[in-house]
């Protein structure tokens, strides 16, 4: 391994590093390796929607953030960036205010360009149990960097 991967902290990420979105829900990383990403953040209330409960679309954002990481090279030269081109997301339990997620993404395979990864939102409970919130796997797509 060399020095300059050695060097990079998680949020030092070239996805992170200017992620206003992921700033404002709190996102923690913890890890961010290509294919390889675990970050974490807490339920807020005004993350619930009219049922009390977290808005999908809230852990999705969470999610989006940890499947940024997991696509993109945080080492690499910066000339291409990889982005989404599909999702599909199962909602399998509820989150509530206060809770604090992980989100894992994980790289399942990638050819060419295309590549598909897998990103798992859990609760880490009192017992010591977890519960699964979300399961997204997402589509992406190598795209030339026109920054």
């Amino acid at each position: 391994m060399d020095t300059e991967k050695q060097a990079m902290a998680p949020h030092e990420h070239p996805a992170f590093v200017n992620d206003k979105s992921a700033r404002w829900l709190g996102v923690e990383v913890l890890r961010a390796d290509y294919g390889d990403v675990v970050i974490r953040m807490r339920l807020r209330d005004d993350m619930l929607n009219g049922y009390g409960i977290a808005q999908g679309g809230m852990i999705v954002a969470f999610a989006d953030v940890a499947f940024a990481l997991a696509c993109n090279d945080p080492h690499g030269d910066g000339s291409t960036v990889t982005v989404a081109s599909g999702v599909d997301v199962n909602f399998m339990n509820p989150g509530f205010s206060g809770d604090a997620i992980t989100a894992t993404g994980t790289l399942v395979g990638h050819a060419g360009r295309s590549g598909l990864f897998d990103i798992e939102v859990t609760r880490d409970n009192e017992d010591g149990s977890t519960t699964h919130l979300i399961h997204m796997r997402g589509r992406s797509r190598t795209i030339p960097n026109r920054r």
